[in-house]
């Protein structure tokens, strides 16, 4: 205790000094926050990439002060700027009269400066400062550690300061944003176009979740957040855009772990006059394109397990992926009643209106899942948990849907589209029964999709991708919240 109080007088005293300090540069009319630009030539990675082209030329730079050394006649500090660190050398007879308010300047501080590139006896490539400019004061002082367990609610907090002090961080959020430019890029050269859907809609349809509410004043109407992208991108299919996909956030109101957020970036895609397995091919062809331009390679490494994008993904069915985990066949099961049974026996719980699709599905989550290491494909689930999907013709109680694992997450879920308007308001009505009996997460009939799919939807392949964890996977990060720059966080009590 006696530590931490320690700590905050110090803390405190840091602060005074600081705003001291910019009282005095406001009072000699040197207010730091005045300046409204800075004529930045270069950045530390140009200047470091291609050091023989700099090398004796001055240049202009700015970014942020993060530590200085000695204090006598020389200095040496480290700048960063957004994707870079570059050491700085400060002499008092370069910078004359102005040497003694440089050393007053605080870690933290924003700077710009102009100077002479050159190596240092220890071939450090730095920047002889001649000149420099306070651009901004920083008033509370960097931590000086901010790695650790300890400290994971205020990184996700302060993502800011996250970003400052850990490089790797700022890596990840650049890579993150290579990853959805390549996505773009690679969808580009097939012809899709990319559109915008509404995120605030009556009917919150296209996936089994619960959906957050808000009430529209000017309407006087409640609406929903989107739970998805689907129904929307469905009704452009049908008004002949044939190739369409979006990248956006959804709302889903479950829980907060490492793998869900409420808020999250989903991808989908519909393509007409394809089915899944031409999903199948788009999703193996994307992901190999995407690891190749973000990292260059196909084999990434994840939690210290490589998985390689550069083979043939596999391909199975969930009824040989149960029986090959659980060693229990589907295909002899007949009856509610035997599945019953079988789920008894194997410590399977279920609910009373579950019927024996469903419980093949809780199998697969209970015995499969995490053995879904490898790029793989799970194909033809049960039609009871796939309402908006085409049936098998050979198997009306299955349909063509699968959904695409790595390191034992569900990475994609696609579909050969339901296109049947008969048989999709079957499927809701079924959905509507669900939702009469307290399942929240079940659909309710959308009107106007019914309509658009009597006026006619080509045959279509539907694809929806996480694109949160493809970012975690690609940049081997524990916890979507990693790559989420400012996650969901239960409030601070301020009070």
């Amino acid at each position: 205790m006696q530590q931490e109080q320690t700590h905050e007088l110090d803390l405190n005293e840091v602060l005074r000094v600081r705003r001291e300090k910019l009282k005095e540069l406001q009072d000699s009319g040197n207010d730091p926050f005045v300046e409204v630009k800075y004529d930045k030539t270069h950045s530390a990675k140009q200047i470091k990439e291609s050091y023989e082209e700099f090398e004796g030329h001055t240049i202009s730079i700015a970014g942020r002060l993060m530590s200085k050394r000695g204090m006598g006649k020389v200095m040496f500090c480290d700048l960063a700027d957004m994707n870079e660190r570059i050491q700085l050398f400060i002499k008092k007879d370069l910078l004359e009269e102005s040497y003694d308010a440089f050393k007053k300047l605080d870690i933290g501080d924003i700077v710009g400066v102009k100077g002479e590139v050159f190596k240092t006896k220890t071939e450090e490539i730095s920047i002889k400062v001649h000149e420099y400019t306070l651009l901004s004061k920083s008033l509370i002082p960097l931590p000086e550690k901010f790695h650790g367990l300890t400290n994971t609610d205020l990184r996700y907090r302060q993502r800011y300061v996250d970003l400052i002090i850990n490089p790797e961080v700022k890596d990840t959020f650049i890579k993150r944003s290579k990853i959805i430019a390549a996505i773009r890029k690679y969808l580009s050269e097939q012809d899709f176009l990319e559109v915008e859907t509404p995120m605030l809609v009556s009917n919150a349809g296209g996936a089994a979740a619960r959906p957050f509410e808000t009430h529209f004043n000017a309407l006087d109407e409640d609406f929903k957040l989107r739970i998805s992208l689907e129904l929307y991108l469905k009704r452009l299919i049908v008004g002949g855009l044939d190739r369409v996909y979006e990248i956006g956030r959804v709302f889903r109101n479950e829980g907060l772990d490492t793998r869900h957020n409420p808020e999250f970036t989903l991808m989908e895609l519909y393509q007409a006059y394809t089915d899944y397995h031409g999903m199948m091919d788009l999703t193996e062809n994307l992901y190999r394109y995407v690891a190749q331009e973000v990292l260059g390679t196909t084999k990434i490494v994840y939690n210290g397990i490589e998985m390689d994008l550069g083979k043939p993904f596999e391909r199975i069915t969930m009824l040989d992926s149960v029986k090959k985990y659980s060693g229990v066949d589907f295909n002899e099961i007949n009856t509610i009643e035997e599945a019953r049974a079988v789920a008894d026996k194997h410590h399977i719980e279920y609910e009373e209106h579950h019927k024996k699709g469903d419980i093949l599905n809780l199998f697969f989550e209970e015995f499969v899942e995490e053995h879904l290491v490898q790029p793989t494909f799970v194909m033809d689930h049960p039609v009871e948990i796939s309402p908006l999907t085409k049936k098998k013709p050979e198997n009306p109680d299955y349909v063509e849907r699968f959904e695409f694992f790595m390191n034992g997450w569900e990475m994609a879920n696609a579909y050969s589209e339901l296109n049947d308007p008969i048989d999709q308001r079957e499927r809701f009505k079924a959905q509507e029964a669900l939702l009469a009996l307290g399942d929240e997460e079940a659909n309710t009939t959308d009107e106007d999709f019914m309509n658009a799919l009597e006026i006619g939807m080509p045959p279509t392949g539907g694809i929806g991708f996480g694109i949160d964890r493809m970012c975690m996977l690609l940049t081997d990060s524990a916890a979507i919240r990693d790559v989420l720059l400012f996650p969901t966080m239960k409030p601070l009590d301020n009070k």
